[in-house]
């Protein structure tokens, strides 16, 4: 009756963005949640790729707790020790000198987007503005960040959208290429599309990237807020690619569970944002930046997780090809790096989401037929063997 009770306040006092669940979790631990009826469940989606060290993480909590008594929040008028201890530790371990801290993906890509106009502005002259994005990719539900997603559901209603930006197929060099213009100052990219149905290109696109950026003085801008911190078995996903970009945008992952994004970027380019020409009232404030620290701390130390990220998604994506393979007509594609990992059927997936869950295993569907699978980074061998035992039953008998 409680659990009714507490869906039927939700329904009637919340704007319906989402369609939820019938379920209302109450309490995380690791892997597991709880719901308010008690019933179990394993969590292959992570609060969609955020909690990277699982749910209440305890020295996430305890940062979370010793802050909260020492100081909430204070304006960015003043310097802040906890974050400026967290841009010194997202310096020293990426391709960037400088930080600008927010409180979501979408506000990340947002800033991202602002100072590579300004700083084309600064330097080009007013004609070049224009962004290049990926079709079918994902960057925010702004405004902007929702004309730079290459994806017109997200799009409609919202028109006119804003002017400057143009959209490519995802990794087709050869379209970026014929794209640049005169007006062209920058190119937004996902290094995998997660959103978009855990799409990987190329081994060789980013490469052919970052030379055309160079070649006609582009800034290159990676949206890294899902596949960032961690979630492809690097630090960064760009990584595993061999180049860097000039602005990067990260959050989910970042916090360890609280609300925080950030956008990184080198000194050139950074310089271009002066007081006055962005901000963001709470972001980097003392709180976040605390439980940020303990779950980057926790990450890097001595590279345990991202080994063991890597060793779990290889083992992942291989019970997922058994199953391919006992259910070929079920299963088009297995993919992934990491612990990001997509299952495309060749099918409508939201029933099986239902279905897993109704057997006490939390996943995702996207782009209407990718099962997407975003764990915490601590998950187990014994885990994943309960989820395929799960999807290989659903599957079975589904259709």
């Amino acid at each position: 009756m409680e659990v009714k009770k507490i869906i039927e306040d939700s329904e009637r006092y919340l704007m319906h963005t989402y369609n939820r669940f019938p379920i209302v979790l109450r309490k995380g631990r690791g892997m597991k949640v709880w719901g308010a009826d008690g019933k179990e469940y394993l969590d292959f989606i992570a609060g969609i790729a955020v909690n990277i060290l699982g749910h209440c993480h305890p020295k996430v909590v305890v940062a979370i707790q010793k802050q909260a008594q020492r100081l909430l929040h204070v304006s960015n008028l003043y310097h802040i020790e906890p974050q400026i201890k967290l841009a010194k530790l997202l310096v020293t371990h990426s391709f960037a000198d400088k930080v600008f801290f927010c409180n979501s993906g979408a506000e990340a890509n947002e800033a991202a987007i602002k100072l590579a106009r300004k700083y084309s502005k600064d330097h080009d002259g007013h004609n070049r503005y224009e962004i290049i994005a990926a079709k079918n990719s994902f960057h925010g539900r702004t405004l902007a960040t929702v004309t730079a997603t290459g994806q017109e559901k997200f799009q409609k209603g919202f028109e006119p959208l804003m002017p400057g930006f143009k959209h490519v197929p995802f990794d087709d060099i050869d379209a970026l290429n014929s794209a640049i213009n005169k007006h062209t100052c920058a190119v937004l990219l996902e290094p995998i599309q997660a959103e978009g149905g855990v799409r990987i290109p190329k081994e060789s696109y980013f490469q052919q990237v970052r030379q055309l950026c160079n070649e006609h003085n582009l800034l290159l801008i990676l949206d890294e807020v899902q596949t960032g911190m961690g979630r492809t078995g690097k630090l960064f996903a760009h990584e595993h690619y061999g180049i860097t970009p000039d602005i990067m945008a990260l959050a989910k992952g970042l916090g360890g569970g609280v609300p925080i994004g950030a956008m990184l970027a080198t000194e050139k380019v950074a310089a271009s944002f002066q007081p006055g020409t962005h901000a963001s009232t709470f972001g980097g404030n003392p709180l976040v930046c605390a439980a940020a620290i303990a779950t980057f701390e926790t990450l890097m130390e001595d590279g345990f997780i991202l080994d063991h990220c890597n060793r779990m998604g290889a083992y992942f994506q291989e019970k997922l090809k058994q199953i391919a393979e006992a259910l070929p007509d079920k299963v088009v594609n297995i993919r992934g790096k990491g612990l990001l990992v997509g299952m495309e059927l060749p099918f409508e997936g939201t029933v099986l989401v239902k279905s897993c869950m109704d057997r006490g295993m939390l996943i995702n569907c996207t782009s209407g037929n990718v099962l997407r699978f975003a764990p915490p980074l601590i998950v187990e061998e014994r885990d994943i063997d309960k989820l395929a035992d799960v999807l290989e039953e659903v599957l079975d008998k589904f259709i």
